[in-house]
């Protein structure tokens, strides 16, 4: 049974998420992500603007004058959502964790497809896969999404981005729209997301803490790895070290960047002290330009 304190802290999530759903307008997400074709809806007059290639010629001989023919989008999409429980969202020093910042996209994402009528379902992964919440409609959906985010006790707090990638191509068959949400502090997944970028339409989604950029001056510092449970005692005096520490970001976010770029794969990177509206917002502009 949930305690008071968590259930107050999913209510103010899901509320937060569908008011920041309702902030970012709907068609803007609809238009980003379209269906995969058109079915033919009906037969019509021919109207002043109408593009003369949709001129049903069988009708319009039979009747005298220009008849077209309306074709109505395959609206309904499949948005999974890919979730890293691992442990270094359980970081954050700018507040909040990024595990909250996490939960807070998962939900307006959820939201938005809903709202256009789209099937939403969720994989949540660490080291491997947790748990699959298969595709289905309905605003239940997200409070269950956001329940899991906050309550569910992964079986391992490492990281394998490669494993749920895999995982998806097997059990999702059907094209969908796929969100990956992590801090993608791994390696080793070029393998998978190629064919994953290759069968559905792969986004990432990372979320970062300024302070994983650069290790702050403090003196000596007891750092604890949350994924491995390792620890370290550095100087942060040490300006070498720091500098060492700076290049290593830098080459991971290389490194991301041009796997993804490389896999044709679009990226947004938000941070636990930034802003998330503005981000998707230009993401679902991009792609609405794009196509």
């Amino acid at each position: 049974m949930l305690s008071e304190a968590v259930f107050k802290k999913i209510q103010r999530f899901h509320f937060t998420t569908r008011r920041m759903a309702n902030d970012l307008f709907a068609g803007q997400y609809e238009s980003a992500y379209k269906g995969r074709g058109m079915e033919f809806a009906e037969v019509r007059e021919y109207q002043i603007g109408d593009d003369i290639r949709t001129i049903d010629w069988n009708v319009s001989a039979r009747f005298g004058h220009p008849f077209v023919k309306v074709f109505h989008e395959e609206r309904e999409l499949t948005v999974i959502l890919i979730l890293d429980l691992s442990g270094s969202h359980l970081f954050g020093t700018r507040g909040r964790f990024k595990r909250e910042l996490l939960a807070e996209v998962a939900g307006m994402l959820a939201f938005l497809a809903i709202r256009t009528n789209d099937k939403v379902g969720a994989i949540l992964f660490s080291s491997g896969v947790e748990k699959y919440i298969p595709p289905k409609k309905g605003a239940s959906l997200v409070w269950r999404l956001i329940k899991e985010i906050f309550t569910y006790e992964p079986r391992d707090l490492r990281t394998d981005i490669d494993a749920v990638l895999t995982y998806l191509n097997r059990v999702v068959r059907r094209h969908s729209i796929v969100f990956l949400i992590s801090d993608c502090l791994d390696a080793g997944f070029e393998k998978s997301l190629r064919p994953t970028a290759k069968k559905h339409d792969l986004t990432v989604i990372q979320v970062t803490d300024p302070a994983e950029d650069d290790l702050p001056e403090v003196g000596l510092a007891a750092l604890r790895d949350p994924e491995t449970g390792e620890t370290a005692l550095l100087n942060t005096r040490s300006r070498r070290l720091r500098e060492r520490w700076g290049a290593f970001r830098r080459d991971q976010r290389v490194y991301l960047k041009d796997l993804l770029t490389r896999a044709g794969v679009d990226h947004v990177e938000l941070t636990t002290n930034g802003p998330v509206l503005e981000p998707l917002t230009r993401l679902f502009e991009m792609r609405r330009r794009r196509q």
